[in-house]
């Protein structure tokens, strides 16, 4: 029998990209979303939200921050309820409200932690705070029973994204594994069309799409989209 494992999205503010990073002539305003599950064994944070940035970054993408305190609490939860928090990856964008949430684990990938902690990638006072209590993986992981972690680089080398079972069908936290749902609906469409064997050219897709799709997801959820992926057969 499924498990039931309720899943809540978090508005934690917008982000304004500027025109030439959409592709377009225009800029483009994001939403920056977390997730909260609620298992039995305790709740699980995906992402905290928008970091404070230096004043070159805050101009380039006129970030406004909803307080993770306040987000929480209008899930009727307190930031000393979280029992585990799960980055996607550490861009500030993601783990900006880490450092609330000291003496937590947070769970991320090896090789994104090592590559954060290189320099150039996020801002320091996110990454090794009073309190920052890192598990590192290094690929899959079931950290409690019907939730997992899988890796889906290409954003960074160590995204990962969170699997969750629910009662009515899995659930995929994807995080910015795509920025949209549907560049999600491309590459799961390219993934079909290979499979049924249509003649090459074909837009190649990421191949963590094979493990995924191993989950069966009802919906796909992201990071910086409202919109949630649903298969059409429903």
């Amino acid at each position: 029998m499924a498990n039931d494992i309720p899943v809540r999205r978090l508005d934690l503010g917008y982000f304004i990209r500027p025109a030439p990073e959409t592709g377009g002539p225009e800029p483009r305003v994001e939403p920056v979303l977390a997730y909260l599950v609620r298992h039995d064994r305790g709740l699980v944070l995906f992402d905290t939200g928008i970091g404070a940035a230096d004043p070159e970054t805050e101009a380039h993408y006129r970030p406004r921050r909803r307080a993770l305190p306040e987000a929480l609490a209008a899930a009727g939860v307190a930031l000393a309820d979280v029992s585990l928090v799960v980055n996607c990856h550490l861009h500030f964008d993601h783990c900006g409200g880490n450092p609330l949430l000291g003496g937590r684990p947070i769970l991320v990938q090896d090789v994104e932690l090592a590559t954060a902690r290189g320099g150039g990638y996020t801002f320091d006072e996110l990454l090794d705070f009073p309190g920052a209590t890192y598990e590192e993986l290094a690929g899959e992981a079931e950290i409690w029973p019907g939730v997992h972690i899988i890796p889906t680089p290409g954003h960074t080398d160590g995204h990962q994204s969170l699997v969750v079972r629910q009662s009515d069908g899995t659930v995929i936290l994807a995080g910015q594994a795509h920025d949209f749902g549907s560049e999600f609906t491309s590459d799961h469409l390219a993934r079909r069309a290979a499979l049924d064997g249509v003649t090459q050219p074909l837009p190649p897709y990421r191949p963590w799409l094979d493990r995924l799709t191993d989950f069966d997801p009802r919906r796909v959820l992201f990071a910086h989209d409202c919109a949630a992926w649903e298969p059409s057969d429903g």
